[in-house]
């Protein structure tokens, strides 16, 4: 399969804005898990959330009440809206 996310993203400061992820599976495969992590250019990764029909969805705490799922249904869309 292949992730599938636009090159880049425009956002307006104090609105909403929406980060897409599609995952374009192969044939027999499940996606049961996605994770969002923040880069940033000489730092360590940092975890925003994961995504998981199981554990359900858990944000970290810098970004609690800010970052919310935005697909719904399977996890082949792991699109999450960025709050304010």
């Amino acid at each position: 399969g292949r992730v599938e996310v636009p090159r880049s993203v425009t956002a307006v400061l104090g609105q909403d804005v929406v980060l897409p992820c599609r995952y374009r599976a192969q044939e027999q495969e499940q996606v049961v898990q996605v994770t969002w992590l923040k880069r940033v250019p000489g730092a360590v990764a940092a975890e925003v959330a994961v995504l998981n029909p199981q554990h359900g969805e858990h944000v970290q705490e810098p970004f609690a009440g800010r970052v919310l799922r935005h697909g719904h249904g399977h996890l082949e869309d792991g699109d999450i809206l960025l709050r304010n």
